[in-house]
């Protein structure tokens, strides 16, 4: 087929010729960075903890009534002998935070006192000898914190211990070559900390976008809080026991101490619960962008057959002229098959350059990462699939134009 007469065709048809590739344009930039952003999304929701979720739950504590440092280390261990003689408890630990709680304690982190530009960002947790155990962290480099090693810290008190816990991702952050295991940091002070002991995993507290740089770097610190309002203890039930052990816990905490107030909406949370909060924004966005990508796939699709269907309209006569000169219905169809796929092509290569524009302004305004071709290639495919598939039903019903309306008059 000559491609000749249908370009001559559509500079006949300038406007709606170009309304529709504008429109193509327009789609392929937003649904290409539209399904860059829910994978990226999907990604966020599928990321590992590196702790025992499914039987892990939290337990925020308010006392009731204030403490000193000393009254209310002695009201943590007694809890945490209260929690660890359940049943249905395997252990517990008091804690600052727990991952995913979007929002908590983070540190800058240099490798000499007086180094200005920090090297990196970690999150930093709190826990005793139990910790590990209790979040079901895997040990893969040296050892656990002794018991007398754990430290208190009380309200406005500033303790830095000499030795912490950290993720792999830290660890080989700060130590490229794997040698990170007896080496010493410093965490916004001027007392370094050794590296004892190293996890597989242990997620962020935040998981904001401005912490994707420091995704996984995270540290624990041997401190047990007294605080005198209140702790967070996090809670790891037997396995299959979640329910029970939830159930139980409050309510031997209660027997303990009358005036100690759990929050029944944000007091209890089991990790699932702490998930689905952590990441609802995530969930959401995935969910907005692709109604987005649907309706304006959609909306193309219906202005492609509208379109190709007012020219079927305009052309009966021109094409029963073509049927009565010898064209068949395979003829007719690859006419406006073809012509559609020009348009199309046209829009898309405006298309391209819209979607790199439109991923940079939000690499720039919005911290995203650049785009991989591969969406790109993904959005184009799309397009070209949607446009064949919407121009073809008014494509079939022009090659049933029957020869005799070349026949009849305008």
């Amino acid at each position: 087929m000559q491609i000749q007469p249908i370009l001559a065709a559509l500079r006949r048809h300038k406007a709606g010729t170009l309304l529709i590739a504008l429109q193509i344009a327009l789609t392929l930039a937003i649904v290409c960075n539209a399904l860059f952003i829910i994978h990226q999304r999907l990604s966020h929701l599928s990321e590992s903890s590196g702790v025992d979720e499914a039987n892990l739950f939290v337990i925020s504590n308010m006392w009731g009534e204030e403490y000193s440092t000393e009254e209310a280390a002695a009201k943590v261990k007694q809890d945490l002998a209260v929690l660890r003689q359940l049943p249905s408890v395997q252990d517990a630990t008091p804690s600052n935070n727990y991952p995913m709680s979007a929002g908590g304690w983070d540190n800058f982190i240099t490798m000499t006192p007086e180094q200005v530009k920090p090297t990196t960002d970690a999150s930093v947790y709190t826990g005793d000898e139990q910790f590990l155990r209790t979040l079901g962290l895997k040990l893969i480099a040296g050892r656990d914190f002794r018991a007398d090693e754990v430290l208190n810290l009380g309200n406005r008190e500033n303790v830095i211990p000499p030795v912490t816990i950290v993720s792999k991702t830290l660890a080989d952050k700060l130590f490229p070559k794997g040698d990170a295991l007896g080496k010493a940091f410093y965490s916004m002070s001027s007392t370094p900390t050794t590296i004892i002991g190293i996890v597989e995993t242990l997620h962020r507290q935040d998981v904001d976008t401005w912490s994707a740089p420091y995704a996984g770097q995270s540290m624990i610190w041997p401190i047990r809080l007294a605080m005198p309002v209140g702790v967070r203890y996090l809670v790891r039930a037997k396995p299959g026991q979640l329910e029970a052990a939830m159930h139980e816990a409050p309510k031997a905490l209660y027997a303990e101490n009358r005036m100690r107030m759990i929050d029944p909406k944000d007091g209890l949370l089991s990790f699932a619960q702490v998930r689905e909060r952590a990441f609802e924004r995530d969930r959401g966005m995935a969910i907005l962008m692709g109604i987005i990508c649907v309706v304006l796939l959609a909306i193309t699709g219906a202005g492609i057959v509208g379109l190709t269907s007012f020219w079927v309209g305009q052309r009966r006569r021109q094409i029963g002229v073509r049927r009565a000169l010898g064209a068949t219905h395979r003829d007719i169809l690859h006419y406006f098959l073809t012509e559609n796929l020009l348009i199309s092509l046209g829009g898309i290569a405006i298309g391209v350059l819209l979607t790199f524009g439109l991923n940079l302004w939000l690499v720039t305004r919005f911290e995203l990462k650049v785009m991989p071709l591969a969406y790109v290639l993904s959005g184009v495919v799309i397009l070209l699939l949607l446009g064949q598939g919407a121009v073809f039903a008014p494509a079939l019903r022009a090659s049933r134009v029957p020869p005799v309306e070349a026949t009849r008059p305008v």
